[in-house]
């Protein structure tokens, strides 16, 4: 007769892990194993990463879930190789080949075309996305073979270059390097950029270097969290507050950060922020996330007693 497998219990973690996301897994998978690792209660990752990249995936454990939300919306980095003369029906190299061209490039014009992408540009999303039309993703439509109308929207490209090096003569491989705002999508701009060469293009292979402020050389990958014991796991993380850094901070009394905690505003000599971290004075402990308008501090996301209690004691250890 087999014993079952004992499950080990969960327990409440709280911070952020920054993971190094292995190439061929979905976003949900990563952040399922390495919940597994830390047994934690509550995890969510920042932002889907596709099965076909590799890279920066931040993951949220206990109360950084509520501050997940700030990476959606920062700036991505990433390096992607795009496979010149031959355009597919997903835009990348799981689909077939539509139409190849010949290749006739130099690294001039090549760097004169990446410039003209630099800036606000409008983008078509691919139908093998996540993107949802009527509550189905819309990858959904397309392995159904059903084409749906999307509507372009505007997205920022920060900066655009050619990985440095010599461009061979005869190469149908290019490496770029792209700094984004959200909701670009690389392999529309991989798409894009081919059409601009006159040879067309694909994406054949894409990597996540930074998510805001985290860069890859801060990421851990799955392999190296299973080699670690818990200990090891656990100081892996970062702090909750990571998530909020480099914006302006405010310090509460006792008396204030109590009715603060209680959804209730507080009044101060502050100036207007569209965001602010908030703590307690004494002990210093997050409190969560605030906006300042007229004078009157107006709470986002709080932290509710247990939780402040919990990342307080992580980061008193830590310190």
């Amino acid at each position: 007769m087999t014993t079952p497998r004992t499950r080990a219990p969960r327990r409440p973690v709280h911070g952020v892990l920054l993971l190094d996301k292995p190439l061929g897994w979905s976003s949900n998978d990563a952040l399922q194993k390495a919940k597994g690792l830390l047994r934690a209660e509550k995890a969510g990752h920042t932002g889907t990463l596709d099965p076909l990249a590799s890279g920066v995936l931040p993951l949220c454990f206990g109360a950084a879930t509520k501050f997940s939300h700030l990476l959606l919306e920062a700036r991505k980095s990433y390096v992607a190789r795009l496979r010149l003369g031959a355009t597919t029906t997903t835009g990348d190299a799981e689909g077939e080949i539509l139409r190849q061209r010949e290749i006739k490039l130099d690294a001039e014009f090549l760097a004169s075309t990446l410039s003209r992408f630099v800036g606000s540009i409008r983008q078509t999303p691919p139908m093998f996305s996540a993107l949802k039309k009527d509550g189905k993703p819309l990858y959904e439509y397309a392995r159904a073979g059903i084409e749906v109308e999307r509507e372009s929207r505007a997205v920022e490209i920060f900066t655009l270059s050619r990985v440095a090096g010599p461009l061979p003569e005869r190469s149908d491989e290019v490496s770029i390097e792209v700094s984004c705002s959200k909701g670009a999508y690389i392999r529309s701009l991989a798409v894009d950029i081919g059409e601009a060469l006159g040879c067309g293009a694909h994406l054949s292979g894409l990597r996540r270097t930074g998510s805001g402020p985290f860069g890859i050389e801060r990421c851990h990958s799955l392999e190296s969290l299973q080699e670690m014991d818990e200990a090891g796991r656990l100081a892996c993380l970062l702090p909750v507050d990571a998530l909020l850094q480099g914006i302006p901070t405010i310090s509460l009394g006792a008396d204030d950060a109590g009715r603060f905690l209680g959804g209730l505003r507080r009044r101060g000599a502050w100036v207007d922020e569209d965001l602010v971290a908030v703590y307690g004075a004494e002990p210093r402990a997050l409190l969560g996330s605030a906006r300042v308008r007229s004078g009157e501090l107006i709470p986002i996301r709080l932290l509710n007693p247990l939780e402040i209690g919990q990342t307080y004691s992580i980061t008193s250890h830590r310190t």
